[in-house]
């Protein structure tokens, strides 16, 4: 898959933060598999299995806290990386209200310090900070929120990822906004789904435990509605705004929204039900105790991607629920990855749509 956008990323020296979490596992066997010369930073990871331990990659893999800023600058000066993708953060929202301070700590200091550690880099030509849909000061509308729209949160976790949002805006014009400075934009998606995900408090991953152990999975919110979407379709949307950077192109050093179409947002009692229709055995019950609070509803407006990027996701919410349950079932049966072949019938998925970025 050299050939992903326009070879990019073939020999490009790329430096990937939280590398060990379940977004970025996957970027890195991507970025591998175009042949790109990786570093990872990243804390170990939280759940045992893990994604990134079965890949056997080959990144050069740096255990370390985003909080410890003088530890990201060493490991960044050695790397010397062209792009950084920064996905390094506490990214769950129940842990936010249980550690509200680790929290803002990571999710704001973190992004800073990896900030200041690009400013003092000779060679970074561009950085994509990943941060999320929630960081906007969600009105629960029925429309999807745009990029201009105000930022906010309710709990520790979406308000640091708004305060993530700052932080580079603030970097961008203090430090960023010189002819040959590096050009750094943001990236916000929705629910992400796929597998290899094991984190506690998300849907699929708790759906799969319960099965493990042969109880009915407890839901808390079934109508709560979210923006679905494979872990593939944000990625590529991430590695086509870092193509853009690293060609020059100032205007797309700002914020990008990369969610599902309309059809992917769906409640969560409607994405347990089409994935029973692939996996008839899982099970789930409703829970009436009190939960702390999370939006009921959420969508984002995608069509800056779509007009500006010509960015578009690949796969419906039917086939990213059956290629999920397809590689859950997968590694039940024989301990066995479907990661690659998910990569490859993606990237197939995407020639057949007509999209640049998987141009042969």
């Amino acid at each position: 898959m050299r050939t992903c956008f326009a070879s990019t990323y073939a020999g490009r020296r790329v430096l990937v933060t939280g590398h060990t979490g379940f977004k970025g596992s996957w970027l890195v066997q991507w970025l591998e598999s175009m042949e790109a010369d990786v570093t990872g930073i990243a804390l170990d990871p939280a759940t045992t299995p893990s994604h990134w331990a079965l890949l056997h990659s080959h990144a050069a893999d740096h255990r370390l806290d985003i909080r410890d800023a003088d530890a990201v600058k060493r490991v960044m000066s050695r790397a010397r990386p062209e792009i950084v993708f920064h996905l390094a953060a506490q990214p769950l929202v129940r842990r936010g209200y249980r550690e509200p301070a680790p929290t803002w700590a990571t999710n704001v200091l973190g992004t800073a310090h990896v900030l200041d550690a690009v400013r003092e880099t000779p060679g970074v030509r561009a950085v994509v900070v990943v941060t999320t849909d929630k960081c906007y000061d969600n009105k629960e509308w029925p429309w999807g929120y745009r990029e201009t729209d105000p930022l906010g949160g309710h709990d520790p976790y979406s308000a640091s990822k708004a305060g993530s949002e700052l932080v580079v805006n603030s970097y961008r014009s203090s430090y960023f906004n010189n002819t040959g400075a590096p050009l750094l934009a943001t990236s916000r998606a929705g629910n992400v789904v796929g597998g290899g995900d094991w984190s506690e408090d998300r849907l699929i991953p708790d759906l799969v435990r319960s099965l493990t152990a042969g109880k009915p999975l407890t839901i808390r919110s079934p109508r709560a509605t979210r923006p679905w979407q494979h872990v593939l379709d944000c990625l590529s949307g991430y590695l086509q705004l870092g193509q853009e950077l690293l060609a020059g192109r100032r205007e797309c050093a700002e914020a990008w929204n990369f969610g599902p179409e309309a059809e992917g947002t769906r409640t969560v009692e409607e994405v347990l039900r089409i994935l029973q229709g692939h996996w008839p055995m899982l099970q789930w019950q409703v829970t009436n105790q009190p939960q702390p609070h999370e939006a009921a509803l959420l969508h984002l407006d995608c069509a800056k991607a779509r007009v500006k990027l010509g960015w578009r996701p690949v796969w419906e919410l039917d086939t990213t629920l059956a290629r999920t349950a397809s590689w859950y079932r997968r590694w039940q049966q024989d301990a066995s990855l479907s990661t690659e072949d998910d990569l490859c019938a993606y990237v197939s998925s995407a020639r057949r749509l007509g999209l640049r970025w998987a141009d042969a």
